[in-house]
């Protein structure tokens, strides 16, 4: 076991050599620094220079830019080369006009996306994946996040066999994390901080208040959970305070875990140093890296100036699998975020397990919520109900610090609407006011989706509409009274998977012709392992220590995405990772427990649309043996960003070699890359638009014949296949075939977009599946 924790600890002020350039710091002329990312053509590099990184903190690097040397505070050489330095604005301007510096961006600041999973993924023991994957036991997966415990059980590294010999890791050791945390699962541990360091500085990392380790360690609890989900180990006895007790594991439980720290806790995720995490696990030897990372400015980037796309293209473009989150920003439409073609885009659903709480108010009647509170009950006791939002304004309402009266809220239970304070914070309001118990309310912008939350008194959540009547009770009662009843674990919750109220949404807002998310995984109260740092509410008030805890975001669905590839690629190791994508896309349902269409939990009674789910729900029991994919290579996403109308020096940003867009008679656009989905943009009412698709036949038969089914929502929408079949032999291993999706109407239908999907099925238990959205956008 690990030092109190009190030994291990190390605030970041107190590594000064990684403070140059700080927010506030000057150039010349006081000018303010800022940290930009570099991407410089490596084939320029003078011979005279040893490594790229000697050259580009030369005199003779800065001449070329009329200054003076570089300090980087990383230098980049595998999926991406070049360097991050903090430098005045002019100086980065002169930088740009560099004869070897092919693009700069600025630093940004990014988000993480914040058991019984692997069953409800179709997975069983000793049968199927599992079994033929021996569990993932020779695969690596990188884990991009806040760090990791290493103590925890579900990174033990009983019954393992060695390391794989092709393993280039390490094992970085800092304060609290000496090099022998490392083992035979957790085979790799490294940080990066120095964006981090460059970009809040000494005097914003002093005022965060909270202690960091500077090392591995997760001091956050995110980089812990996401890499146990996906490659956890098999522990015994797990729950979180008595919810979901069981036996917790990963989706791959004998894969080995390399965690890369690139988050810091309260301070986010710098481009700078999420781009040096990627360029260190390829260099590592991963085989999949999971990324429950996104945002920035709120606004999506080309992928030429966005590094998670870029270091994703780099990794993917040596065989790494790269799953992202999608985003949790749900359900608003358009907010899907980690839009790149090469990425695995997660959306979250929910699984077939809950925890209901009920209030029962003073006239009997009954309202359902969930809530993971753990502590004393309330035993049936009638309490006095508030809502301060009544009279108190908007702070009082969401119960903001310093918001609400102690001396009207003590002894009741409370009323907060969720937003704007993290939701276990308003419980820690109520409670220092004096309040007894709480009910979070949802308002328009989460509907009815529901998580639990470890919360610090007696607490649950409820939906818009049952917060609605709650707060009218409170209003039009004379004494209004309530209480609390918790009802710990539930399983084999109908229906699900359901999509979760909060995961991000399509249509793609930079690419419409690429189909995003590409698919939903359990992201809905997921128990995995939890930080010894800090609470399972996060909060620093919090006392409480757990072994695991349970969490909700597309974060949590990510690594189930993950851990699923490490599977697929344990089993199928010459698949490619746009082959191993595939292979969970074709395979996904779009039908629930109860055998009907998936529904919105944002909206009940409404079928969920692929805007929502992308592909479905990832089902593993299916995916092992899709029958065919869509494969993609390098060539594949050059032409895609061609057709879409990057320049071929924005190209070469992110594939690090020369392009050419060739010339073309076909007006390609971006539905003409191999994608599993298929979305057709028209511009306009009566439209016809072909694209083209390969299929390769994987399937343990070589000679083999597919025939197409296609169903369509609307009949505004024809849609018809070309060849009527697909003949597979030993010779003739790939097919191509042609989809033309036509609009039957003279104007556009008003209820547009139109949903459907195409079924490729050999008669023999293949059934390939892709989804087909037609979108109808104004003209330019």
């Amino acid at each position: 076991m690990a030092a109190a924790p009190h030994c291990l600890l190390l605030l970041l002020v107190l590594i000064p050599t990684l403070l140059r350039g700080v927010v506030g710091g000057s150039g010349a002329g006081g000018e303010a620094r800022k940290t930009y990312i570099f991407r410089v053509d490596h084939s320029a590099k003078p011979s005279v220079f040893p490594s790229h990184a000697h050259w580009y903190s030369s005199a003779a690097f800065a001449s070329g830019a009329d200054g003076a040397p570089l300090e980087p505070l990383h230098v980049y050489d595998t999926v991406f080369h070049g360097f991050a330095a903090s430098v005045p604005a002019s100086r980065a301007d002169a930088l740009r006009r560099h004869p070897a510096v092919l693009a700069a961006f600025e630093d940004q600041v990014r988000t993480l996306h914040t058991t019984r999973s692997p069953q409800f993924l179709g997975l069983r023991a000793r049968l199927g994946l599992w079994s033929l994957a021996d569990y993932g036991s020779d695969v690596v997966v990188g884990v991009l996040d806040t760090g990791v415990w290493p103590e925890r059980r579900s990174l033990s590294d009983r019954n393992l066999p060695p390391v794989p010999s092709r393993w280039r890791g390490g094992c970085d050791a800092g304060p609290g994390f000496p090099a022998s945390s490392c083992n035979r699962k957790l085979v790799g541990a490294r940080f990066f901080s120095q964006g981090h360091a460059a970009h809040y500085g000494l005097a914003a990392t002093a005022s965060n208040g909270s202690v960091e380790f500077m090392s591995p360690r997760d001091a956050d609890g995110h980089g812990t959970h996401t890499a146990t989900t996906a490659a956890g180990s098999v522990a015994y006895d797990a729950s979180m305070e008595g919810y979901a007790p069981g036996v917790a594991k990963g989706v791959a439980p004998k894969a080995r875990v390399a965690a890369y720290k690139v988050c810091w806790k309260g301070a986010g995720c710098l481009d700078s140093d999420i781009l040096a995490g990627f360029d260190r696990a390829v260099a590592d030897g991963v085989d999949v890296i999971s990324v429950s990372i996104g945002g920035g400015n709120g606004v999506a980037s080309p992928f030429y100036l966005d590094p998670i796309a870029i270091g994703a293209y780099g990794a993917v473009s040596r065989g790494v699998f790269v799953a992202t989150s999608a985003g949790n920003e749900g359900p608003t439409a358009m907010s899907v975020t980690n839009l790149a073609p090469w990425l695995a885009t997660v959306g979250a659903g929910t699984i077939d397990r809950n925890f209901p709480a009920e209030i029962v108010l003073g006239d009997g009647r009954r309202m359902s919520g969930v809530s993971l509170y753990s502590g004393k009950p309330l035993t049936n006791t009638m309490l006095p109900l508030f809502y301060p939002g009544r009279s108190g304004g908007l702070s009082a309402s969401l119960c903001m610090e310093n918001s609400i009266d102690p001396s009207v809220v003590s002894g009741k239970i409370v009323i907060c609407d969720r937003g704007s304070s993290p939701r276990v914070a308003k419980g820690m309001v109520v409670k220092d006011a004096g309040g007894v118990a709480m009910v979070l309310a949802n308002g328009a912008a989460n509907g009815e989706g529901l998580v639990g939350d470890a919360h610090v008194l007696p607490a649950c959540s409820v939906g818009e509409n049952e917060g609605d009547t709650l707060k009218a009770y409170a209003a039009n009662t004379t004494n209004p009274t309530a209480t609390i009843n918790f009802k710990g674990t539930v399983i084999g919750v109908k229906p699900a998977p359901v999509v979760a109220s909060f995961s991000a949404r399509g249509p793609n807002g930079l690419v419409p012709e690429i189909l995003k998310p590409d698919f939903i995984a359990p992201g809905v109260n997921i128990l995995a392992a939890w930080t010894g740092a800090t609470g399972p509410t996060g909060l620093e008030s919090d006392p409480r220590r757990t072994e695991f805890n349970i969490l909700s975001g597309t974060s949590m669905a990510c690594p189930h995405a993950s851990g699923a590839a490490a599977l697929l690629r344990s089993a199928h190791p010459g698949w490619s990772p746009a082959a191993i994508r595939s292979a969970l896309m074709t395979t996904a349902v779009a039908t629930d427990n109860r055998g009907e269409a998936v529904g919105d939990e944002a909206e009940p009674g409404r079928v969920a649309t692929p805007f929502d789910y992308g592909a479905g729900h990832i089902n593993l029991g299916k995916a092992l043996d899709p029958g065919l994919v869509y494969d993609i290579g390098d060539d594949d996403y050059v032409a895609f960003m061609c057709s879409i109308g990057y320049e071929a020096n924005a190209i070469e940003v992110i594939t690090h070699k020369p392009v050419a867009c060739p010339a073309t008679s076909r007006n390609p656009s971006g539905s003409d890359l191999n994608y599993p989905s298929i979305s057709v943009v028209f511009y306009g009412g009566n439209q016809s638009k072909t694209v083209i698709r390969t299929a390769t036949n994987v399937g343990a038969a070589a000679s083999a014949t597919y025939k197409p089914r296609v169903e369509m929502a609307s009949s505004a929408v024809s849609v018809t296949i070309k060849p009527e079949k697909l003949v597979f032999s030993p010779t003739a291993k790939t097919q191509r075939f042609a989809v033309t999706v036509a609009s039957s109407s003279s104007s556009p239908p008003a209820s547009a977009p139109v949903y459907g999907h195409l079924v490729w099925s050999d008669g023999g238990g293949h059934d390939v599946r892709s989804p087909i959205v037609v979108t109808w956008l104004q003209s330019m």
